[in-house]
């Protein structure tokens, strides 16, 4: 299966309740074979957007986007779908940056953060594997200290990459674990180092601290580290992650995203909602468990699958 089967497979459930709510509308019937959409329309098709967790701001640019479009036939659900393809692709074009390694750094550090299981250590394992893959010497930091079960999966993912990991008891303390941790890969001329962290909700003011605590404790080896520092996001949260971004961004200087699970619930568009409010990179998506689930994210793909267009 390529990767847009499997990511249109991923966004089926989104997909659907962007479609549905399209076919749905009152006055698309009256519609068939006019060439373009009227007032009303444009209105309904605004607030299924809405309704599909793609955000208030990018429903309406949408919209203004699909009155302005010129159908070259007869307006049905699948020329919208197209038109509506394309207005997303305008919107997540920009956003669409994959997760690059310098290689003037020595190590790459990258940050992860985010809140109790949206995916971290996970994430921190499938991007070990990838780089890895790739030839890149890299070194993973067990930071999420609290959680025995995080270091363990973390543990299994070095050993199935035959990557280093650097943990330590539980509730240890974490700014300490990552300061060690960018020691060693200094020492050891080490392209990559993926500091994994604990989740934490954005409004436990103490956990938030802690996270500001290890930045600059990493600071201390290397002032400009970490170097990328990316939010994952859990998918299925839906309007929730836009909170979500604007307190870790406060903290931990995010830098990107990553958004997990987009397979699990029919809030895909959530990722519609990021790229207009924030306008921080997308880095990657992920539609499922195993390590090639997570793919660069590429605006054209994931705006013909959300769109429900049939063709890649």
């Amino acid at each position: 299966m390529s990767w847009f089967e499997k990511l249109k497979s991923g966004l089926s459930k989104s997909s659907k309740k962007v479609s549905e709510s399209i076919a749905s509308l009152p006055s698309l019937s009256a519609l068939i074979g006019t060439s373009k959409l009227d007032a009303a329309s444009l209105e309904e098709v605004e607030d299924a957007l809405i309704a599909a967790d793609l955000g208030t701001a990018s429903a309406v640019r949408l919209a203004a986007a699909l009155k302005a479009h010129k159908f070259d036939g007869p307006v049905d659900e699948q020329s919208i779908a197209i038109a509506l393809a394309e207005g997303l692709e305008t919107i997540l074009t920009p956003v669409a940056k994959p997760l690059e390694i310098d290689p003037q750094r020595c190590p790459h550090v990258v940050l992860l953060v985010g809140v109790n299981g949206s995916g971290k250590t996970t994430t921190a394992g499938k991007l070990a594997q990838q780089w890895h893959a790739a030839g890149k010497k890299v070194l993973l930091a067990a930071g999420d200290t609290f959680r025995a079960a995080a270091v363990e999966q973390l543990q299994i993912w070095g050993d199935r990459t035959g990557t280093s990991v650097i943990a330590d008891v539980t509730g240890g303390d974490s700014a300490a674990l990552a300061y060690r941790a960018l020691s060693q890969a200094q020492d050891e001329n080490t392209d990559v180092l993926i500091i994994d962290t604990a989740g934490r909700l954005q409004n436990r003011t103490e956990l938030m601290d802690e996270l500001g605590k290890i930045v600059r404790v990493i600071r201390k080896l290397d002032a400009d580290a970490p170097h990328s520092s990316v939010i994952v996001l859990d998918g299925t949260v839906g309007q929730n992650a836009l909170s979500q971004v604007k307190a870790f961004a406060a903290v931990a200087d995010v830098t990107g995203m990553i958004v997990t699970k987009l397979d699990g619930s029919a809030k895909g568009g959530i990722v519609v909602a990021l790229a207009e409010e924030f306008g921080l990179p997308v880095h990657a998506v992920g539609v499922g468990e195993g390590a090639d689930d997570l793919q660069p994210f590429t605006a054209d793909e994931f705006a013909k699958a959300l769109a429900g267009v049939p063709t890649a």
